[in-house]
């Protein structure tokens, strides 16, 4: 069957064609790479939809969230590069996306990993705290590629490098407001994510929950690590610069999460 040929590696290639096409036009500015670039770019994208249309992955497993992740991130590319044609778009979020695939090959599909297999009992929350933590990644994978934006762009204007030369990119105004608007959004989302993870767990182990295991630790983490963002922001002033590498560390730390905070085994409870 068609749709069984599809696997990760064919979208995954096509994404790296286009971004290689795209950073061709940064040395060499023609527009034939960028049309090119986006044809592979909407090729990997259909087949990205085709393969989890068929495989139908929950976000209540790191497979499964990784991939839908990236899907929704690679819709993002291809938005922004059409409707911001002159800038440098896809440069800094096709290498997100490329991260994601390449991190949910760690994760292989088990048979009883179907989207269909989580509507019922625990299993139904547990794909609410998988697509709230999904929903809130969006958020802080759209920050990170914004935040990489706004420290290449302080760089060059700092070292007063010609404007109408190498990557073209939004102001610094613009990309922190992108920046601010993107973790506002996640960390609500984060939090009822969290909390709907615990309720999850206290029931799985009867009240024995191991506090300090892993999931646990990288989601509070992470929380924090996002309460710290938003201080900053919002309380100590501080920085713009700072808060975009603080941003680019929670995305770090929000890989760790995905791929360790899940509370249910995959196809049912314990």
């Amino acid at each position: 069957m068609f749709l069984q040929g599809i696997s990760q590696l064919c979208f995954g290639a096509s994404y790296v064609v286009a971004l290689g096409l795209e950073l061709t036009r940064t040395v060499w500015p023609r527009t034939w790479p960028r049309w090119l670039g986006l044809a592979f770019g909407t090729v990997g994208l259909f087949a990205h939809t085709l393969y989890l249309l068929f495989r139908a992955p929950s976000v209540a497993t790191p497979w499964g969230s990784l991939l839908l992740l990236s899907w929704v991130l690679a819709i993002f590319y291809l938005y922004g590069a059409f409707h911001h044609r002159k800038l440098a778009w896809a440069i800094f979020v096709l290498p997100i996306v490329l991260i994601l695939i390449g991190l949910s090959v760690v994760f292989p599909q088990s048979p009883d990993q179907s989207f269909s297999n989580w509507f019922t009992g625990s299993n139904f929350w547990a794909m609410v705290h998988g697509g709230l933590l999904l929903l809130a990644a969006i958020g802080v994978c759209v920050g990170c590629a914004v935040s990489v934006m706004y420290l290449v762009q302080a760089r060059r204007l700092r070292t007063k490098s010609n404007p109408g030369q190498g990557l073209k990119l939004m102001s610094l105004e613009r990309l922190a407001e992108m920046n601010r608007r993107a973790i506002v959004w996640a960390f609500p989302l984060l939090s009822a994510g969290l909390l709907v993870g615990i309720a999850l767990q206290l029931q799985e182990e009867h009240g024995q929950t191991v506090w300090f295991s892993w999931r646990y630790l990288g989601t509070a983490g992470l929380w924090l690590a996002f309460l710290l963002l938003l201080y900053m922001r919002f309380a100590a002033q501080a920085s713009n610069r700072r808060l975009a590498i603080l941003t680019i560390a929670v995305f770090i730390l929000l890989l760790g999460t995905l791929v360790t905070s899940h509370p249910l085994p995959a196809g049912g409870s314990p």
